[in-house]
């Protein structure tokens, strides 16, 4: 008997380019057990005991009369027919066929008789067009016995499999109930749990019974199962051995006979020749597969029109947490600044759905998971003009809603939209005004509360003209805080233009770029230009006597 038996019995799946039908697969079983065994083990106490009182002389030629079917190998290819002696039996006689297929049979199987040119005894085939493809569940498997009765997921699959024989034609009407099942039932979920992936199955059978009692139905076992897809997918079940031991299969009979299985791969390997001809042909069909990608999106990059800067934000609200109610929701507008347009009837606004809060670390966290979509552009009226660009804001209120729809304001808030591109994930505080505590009052009870006239009061109101804001007696309240996702794409003629970025000296257009050493120079010249503004206020807040005494020791000290 073998000394390592390969337990691994489960698929391997195998993709291929080649057609399916160059498969070739060398089958090989062998009885270890029963009389040829027996044998052995006897053979082998004479030759110990060196002694002749056993004659097995009787006993090994009827060993060796029937080992021409104790041991068989055969090469099968894909959807390649090879008959039962069940088969031969049922079908040589011409009343016990019934459909085309079977005729077709009788007619192979009379040749074959009157040839003489059978080339298997045990080893068979069932393809894709035989009956066992569609009650396989009932069949005998490799080491675990069958069920006596087919699962209800193999009778749908048997159904599904034959919808795609049968080719008929699918209904492309639309449901008009609602395709979305809120509540599913065991029945909906049974009827559901099928895929319709079309696959051709082939069998390849053992007919594992002994030597006098060939052909009946309860001695067939599958020894491998091939499916193969359109996509060029191949699934083998049990595996090829490769260099590893042999399969084991015992019998569900009187006996319990335990037979080695052996599969290998025997198809031809490609030439050189044939090798090269399909991978120039893969590499045409590809070229032509991309010239018509390229001719649905054009040849021509778009490009904004020389200094103009376009930006693209991709965003999302993602979360908001540490609010005083529950069922919150987002109202936000993007605030364009000077010399910023937007693209015509595109919607600078949105709001959020409404969304329940859970219970995470120790604040109360909504989950919106919201995404919107901003595109502008900005162009320098006045090149002369070096000051820095202003970016655009997005300004938001969250608001909470009851169970008798009753509104809050829970907090203002507003986010500057990044001035380098690239992904950005930025945490908002908000904060809400107060007023006397009967506002408040008035806000738990019946909802409501003070409201902001300008939402952009929040930050510096775009109506604002003077040099000084002042919210001197303005009382606010600090409340939670808001999470932003954004995808910021900048796009301008600027940033392929080799001789502007040559240049030492850019312009504020190119100074917009992509780098981060850019954004980096943009801050501290923005923050230069906040300090110098700032000493220049105080300066003029001093009086004229000090002003000159300060300007009088700085001159003594540099002499």
């Amino acid at each position: 008997m073998a000394d390592v038996w390969c337990t691994d019995t489960g698929e391997a799946v195998y993709r291929s380019r080649d057609a399916v039908k160059n498969l070739r697969i060398r089958v090989r079983i062998r009885r270890v057990t029963s009389t040829a065994a027996l044998s052995q083990h006897l053979h082998q106490q004479v030759s110990q005991q060196e002694r002749g009182a056993i004659e097995l002389d009787t006993f090994t030629s009827q060993t060796r009369s029937g080992s021409t079917i104790d041991e068989e190998e055969m090469v099968i290819g894909w959807q390649e027919k090879f008959f039962s002696q069940y088969e031969v039996d049922l079908y040589q006689t011409e009343s016990n066929c019934q459909t085309p297929l079977e005729h077709q049979y009788h007619t192979e199987i009379l040749a074959m008789e009157r040839a003489k040119r059978r080339k298997n005894q045990r080893i068979f085939t069932y393809t894709d067009f035989d009956r066992f493809a569609k009650w396989e569940e009932q069949a005998q498997s490799l080491l675990t016995p069958a069920q006596p009765i087919p699962t209800f997921l193999a009778e749908r699959m048997a159904s599904v499999r034959h919808r795609r024989q049968e080719r008929r034609p699918v209904d492309s009407n639309i449901p008009k109930s609602c395709p979305i099942m809120w509540e599913p039932s065991e029945e909906f979920i049974k009827n559901s749990h099928t895929i319709n992936t079309p696959v051709q199955n082939m069998y390849i059978m053992g007919d594992l019974g002994p030597s006098g009692k060939l052909g009946l139905k309860e001695n067939e076992y599958v020894l491998c199962t091939i499916r193969a897809d359109s996509n060029g997918v191949i699934t083998i079940k049990p595996d090829f051995n490769n260099n590893r031991g042999a399969y084991r299969i015992e019998t569900m009979g009187e006996k319990r006979e335990v037979w080695q299985l052996y599969l290998e791969n025997t198809s031809a390997d490609i030439n050189a020749e044939e090798k090269d001809r399909e991978q120039r042909m893969y590499r045409d069909l590809y070229i032509r597969h991309k010239d018509y990608l390229n001719s649905l999106v054009g040849q021509d990059f778009e490009m904004p029109p020389p200094g103009v800067l376009r930006l693209i934000v991709n965003g999302e609200i993602v979360s908001a947490q540490g609010y005083e109610y529950d069922n919150l929701y987002v109202h936000f507008f993007l605030d364009l600044p000077n010399s910023w347009s937007n693209v015509p009837f595109h919607c600078l606004s949105g709001v959020t759905q409404t969304c329940r809060t859970r219970v995470l670390g120790k604040e109360d966290v909504a989950f919106f998971s919201y995404p919107f979509s901003f595109e502008s552009f900005f162009r320098k009226e006045d090149e002369s003009d070096e000051s820095l660009p202003q970016w655009p804001v997005l300004y938001f209120k969250v608001l909470s809603l009851d169970f008798w729809q009753r509104y809050r304001t829970e907090g203002y808030g507003f986010l500057v939209i990044p001035s380098t591109p690239g992904c950005h994930k930025m945490t908002c505080r908000t904060w809400r005004p107060l007023q006397s505590s009967t506002a408040e009052l008035r806000r738990f009870f019946i909802g409501g509360g003070p409201e902001l006239e300008d939402v952009s009061y929040v930050r510096i109101p775009g109506t604002f003209k003077g040099e000084r804001l002042s919210r001197c007696g303005f009382r606010t309240q600090t409340t939670g805080s808001v999470t932003f996702t954004l995808n910021c794409i900048q796009h301008a003629r600027a940033f392929i233009d080799a001789s502007s970025l040559k240049r030492r000296r850019q312009t504020v257009l190119d100074q917009l770029g992509g780098h981060s050493q850019q954004g980096s120079v943009y801050n501290v010249l923005e923050a230069f230009q906040k300090a110098r503004k700032r000493m220049h206020d105080a300066r003029e807040s001093l009086p004229r006597d000090l002003i000159s005494t300060t300007v009088q020791l700085n001159s003594e000290s540099s002499a």
